[in-house]
């Protein structure tokens, strides 16, 4: 199963670790990981205040998740961020590109008032397809 990384000169370039357009055929399982936060799996939560950390966190808590489906995260074709600051947009970046390569999933992020708890800087959700 090839996933492809779409580049139009018709679209402004992406400043993210994200891709203008992803498609992937759409033979083998779908995954969907609901929103992971700066959680371990005691519940305790990383990095209170500190949105590097807690993005470390999220990733890991995708990647597991994808892992339990059988998948990594050269797997997903989608995320969908919900920040707490726009501000943050590059260090979230710089963390993410530890764990997205090419082909680049496609992504939204979008700022928001208040998530879960009142400590949680940043959630993902993804989308998977596993051969």
């Amino acid at each position: 199963m090839a996933k492809e990384q779409l580049t139009s000169e018709a679209l402004r370039t992406p400043n993210g670790v994200f891709s203008q357009a992803t498609t992937i055929e759409a033979t083998g399982r779908l995954v969907f990981v609901s929103g992971m936060t700066a959680r371990r799996p005691d519940g305790t939560i990383v990095g209170v205040g500190d949105v590097s950390e807690q993005t470390r966190q999220v990733c890991e808590n995708v990647q597991t998740a994808v892992k339990a489906a059988g998948g990594t995260l050269d797997d997903v074709c989608r995320v969908d961020v919900y920040v707490r600051n726009m501000e943050d947009f590059a260090k979230i970046h710089e963390v993410r590109a530890q764990y997205f390569h090419e082909p680049l999933p496609a992504s939204t992020m979008v700022e928001v008032s208040k998530l879960a708890h009142p400590d949680y800087l940043i959630e993902i959700s993804a989308i998977a397809v596993i051969p």
